[in-house]
């Protein structure tokens, strides 16, 4: 497996398909974070906006190989191994992105609640986001597994499919991405930094099942 996610990694920086959702995110982040703010409240802006951005990394991922290359890789890994591994490169890459935007949004926000009435310390601020950063690259990489190929073939499906999913998961009641979010907001407005680690963990295991499902699927559909 981690010949492939090399491989997977160094076909996803060669193709340069990575850019796009890059720069949307930045320009999210620059549109929705500006220095000066709530520290939780720019790290709930900075997970949520990931949560899009990890669906298209993993589409990315799931169509940018040429189907000659593809056919190979699947003849001598295995296809489900091989999709898995394309998953697995695009859900560590969100998770990075999101990583290193968390840093930075912690470094410019201001470390102080809702009305710069309580400190909070940047170490803590940034410890209580990097969950919420897991939980939504998480549940975005489920989501773009699941509206991708093999699952959905047809991009006039998929695209719609995979913009109404990152919608719902961003906003359902009980979505883990939703909680994590929430769970920022509220600590800004209380000062309290809070650790949740309930929201990544019910990520990873949609996760997991998303995955073992698009893995399962491209293993049957395989010729």
């Amino acid at each position: 497996m981690t010949a492939l996610l090399r491989y997977q990694a160094d076909l996803l920086l060669r193709s340069q398909r990575w850019l796009p959702p890059v720069i949307l995110y930045a320009v999210f982040l620059g549109v929705g974070v500006q220095s000066g703010q709530p520290v939780l409240n720019s790290l709930g802006y900075t997970a949520a906006a990931l949560l899009p951005v990890a669906a298209w990394l993993v589409r990315v991922c799931a169509t940018g190989e040429p189907s000659a290359a593809r056919a190979c890789v699947a003849a001598a890994r295995g296809p489900a191994r091989a999709h898995l591994a394309c998953l697995l490169t695009a859900l560590l890459a969100a998770v990075l992105l999101g990583v290193a935007a968390t840093v930075v949004v912690t470094l410019i926000s201001t470390p102080v609640s809702d009305g710069h009435r309580v400190h909070i310390a940047p170490l803590r601020a940034a410890a209580a986001g990097l969950p919420a950063v897991l939980a939504c690259a998480s549940l975005g990489a489920a989501v773009g597994a699941l509206t991708s190929q093999p699952v959905l073939r047809s991009t006039g499906r998929a695209v719609p499919a995979l913009l109404l999913g990152t919608l719902l998961a961003v906003v359902s009641a009980g979505s883990p991405a939703q909680a994590a979010v929430s769970g920022l907001v509220t600590g800004s407005r209380t000062g309290r930094a809070h650790i949740a680690l309930l929201p990544p963990a019910g990520a990873a295991l949609c996760t997991a099942a998303a995955f073992a499902a698009a893995a399962w699927l491209a293993g049957r559909r395989s010729p």
